[in-house]
């Protein structure tokens, strides 16, 4: 925290989206969390030695969960000079995320949970909220204690298993009965201990698709919450096959990739307001990055032709995209924010409310992030980063 921060702030005239609209609020932070909220007209605690902004009628919303990070860096599909390098703190937190969830994805040998792990609690050093998966692509798991339910239990910040990957030609190719006892150990350690205790599927562009979790569900006694596909937009009747599943209680992930015009695929904004539109579960949608992910294209033997990298303000450039083709805030916002923290269970976060965490963001009239709290600590100010990670200039 920068030394000259007091230890209390005062926000006035927040138009605040919580994520449902609650109109003109003032709000009190301190000690990382939202502490006091009244109308303009109420009148704040006194006697506190506190910084007073007003806001001026700008929208505050809550801080964004972005749920699929490679902190440690992704890629390294088509040699080791294309393993991505991690991503310093700012390039998070200027966009308005306040919390991640960190994974491996396809080099879970040269990157390993270890790693996984020290980065997590590094990035809550620097003030952001972190989290993760154990395992990564391939099965057997890659594990810090020797099994996925260890992990989970006795490995705080790691809250279930993923990205395992499906339908892609750069999985370990697994059985249903090898998805299944793994989705199973994450399940007994989430009763085990309140974590959200699911598997993170990523899903390539294999022609089965979600098919091994269709027969999960018909076929096991598992709640369909444990299943948690993502990069589910990356093909137009992969999406159509999601919708499905979130009717039947799984939660979808859309990524937040860039589609080039003729893809077969749906952009998230495209996917979010089709999802929406289709009456779907509206709390079973999220939207995530995959920032610092490797965004590779193959050929058909199976190389790398180029590659791209997620970044995390997709995000909020979706949002924008969304409430710009006239979907309300109160219907957009929940998939980066409130459904994400229901589904990881991380109360207190994805909600702008007395008690909960003082993540949030205050956007500017274009809509980028002017300020950014993540908890209760200015990383953003009046557009200008104020707070980096260790090794940034």
């Amino acid at each position: 925290m920068p030394a000259s921060q007091p230890p209390f702030i005062l926000l006035r005239n927040a138009e605040v989206h919580a994520p449902e609209p609650l109109g003109r609020r003032q709000l009190l932070l301190g000690a990382g969390r939202v502490l006091w909220m009244g109308g303009p007209g109420d009148e704040a605690p006194r006697g506190l030695a506190m910084e007073t902004i007003d806001l001026e009628g700008r929208r505050l919303l809550p801080g964004f969960i972005d749920g699929h990070v490679h902190v440690t860096g992704g890629g390294g599909e088509g040699g080791f000079a294309t393993r991505v390098p991690p991503m310093p703190l700012s390039r998070i937190t200027s966009t308005g995320v306040t919390t991640v969830i960190g994974l491996l994805g396809t080099d879970d040998c040269a990157r390993s949970p270890r790693e996984l792990v020290a980065t997590l609690y590094a990035l809550r050093e620097e003030g952001l909220g972190a989290y993760g998966y154990c395992g990564g692509y391939h099965l057997p798991p890659a594990t810090i204690t020797g099994s996925v339910r260890a992990d989970i239990v006795f490995v705080e910040p790691l809250i279930g298993v993923g990205e395992l990957a499906i339908s892609d030609h750069r999985s370990s190719q697994p059985t249903y009965e090898q998805v299944l006892q793994v989705a199973s150990e994450a399940h007994v350690a989430g009763l085990m201990t309140g974590k959200a205790g699911i598997v993170h599927l990523h899903l390539g562009d294999g022609a089965r698709g979600l098919e091994m979790v269709r027969r999960a569900l018909d076929e096991s006694e598992l709640p369909a919450r444990v299943f948690s596909p993502t990069h589910v937009n990356r093909r137009k009747a992969l999406f159509e096959e999601a919708i499905e599943l979130a009717r039947r209680g799984c939660s979808v992930d859309l990524t937040a990739f860039p589609v080039e015009d003729g893809e077969d695929a749906w952009s998230a904004a495209d996917g979010l307001v089709r999802y929406l539109d289709a009456g779907a579960p509206p709390e079973r949608v999220t939207i995530s990055s995959d920032a610092g992910g490797c965004l590779p294209c193959f050929d058909g033997e199976g190389r790398m032709t180029h590659m791209d990298v997620g970044a995390p303000g997709a995000l909020l450039a979706t949002l924008r995209e969304v409430l710009a083709r006239g979907v309300p805030m109160e219907r957009a916002l929940p998939a980066f924010t409130s459904n994400v923290a229901r589904l990881l269970r991380l109360p207190g976060k994805g909600v702008v409310e007395v008690g909960g965490d003082a993540d949030l963001v205050v956007l500017d009239e274009a809509g980028q992030a002017r300020d950014v709290v993540a908890g209760g600590r200015w990383h953003r100010r009046d557009g200008q980063q104020c707070r980096v990670g260790s090794f940034e200039k």
